[in-house]
């Protein structure tokens, strides 16, 4: 994990400070991003429900990463504020430019390193993953040891397998996208700026 400053630490958890508060993260709406993994699960039941769950997945990152931007946005014009009461009137201008440039950077990067956060640890894993565990209870209801079973517990045992998976999956593929973001993506990023 970076020490930079302009480094979005509301998804590392190694962070040497407390983040604040980060609703999309630390509350039950984080389960809103695992939408698209109750599609999944009942994916052979109702395959019209699958597409509409992912929208309401991906605007659960949109959201986050809108959120993040904007809070980084905020965060800097208080880190700015301070320190203008320093300056010289002469130097303000100066300043001021490279403020905006700054706070327009600090601003993208949080908003892109949660937007690929949240894309990979709430969609596309989870979403991979639902998908093979739902496919693979599906491929052993079909063969032949499970063939005296009544029919609606076959036909219902891969989507109960695919939800009972979704809580035991969360935090596991959470911690993944951390690690390989931090020695990746954060590692690139915090080194150009």
């Amino acid at each position: 994990m970076s020490n930079n400053p302009n480094y979005n630490k509301n998804y590392s958890s190694n962070s040497d400070t407390v983040p604040s508060e980060n609703i999309f993260r630390d509350s039950a709406i984080r389960y809103m991003g695992y939408a698209n993994e109750v599609g999944e699960s009942f994916r052979y039941h109702f395959p019209r429900l699958v597409r509409p769950t992912y929208f309401v997945a991906f605007g659960y990152c949109a959201a986050d990463a809108l959120t993040s931007g904007h809070n980084k946005w905020n965060e800097d014009d208080e880190m700015r504020d301070g320190a203008q009461k320093e300056e010289e009137t002469a130097r303000r201008i100066e300043i001021e430019s490279d403020y905006l440039n700054s706070k327009q950077r600090n601003t993208a990067i949080a908003t892109f390193d949660t937007l690929v956060w949240q894309l990979f640890a709430s969609v596309l894993i989870p979403g991979g993953t639902i998908n093979l565990v739902v496919r693979t209870a599906k491929f052993a209801m079909s063969m032949r040891t499970f063939q005296a079973m009544p029919i609606a517990l076959k036909s219902w045992f891969p989507t109960i397998t695919g939800l009972g998976s979704i809580p035991l999956i969360v935090h596991p593929i959470d911690s993944f996208v951390d690690a390989v973001m931090n020695h990746t993506i954060r590692k690139w990023i915090t080194a150009e700026v």
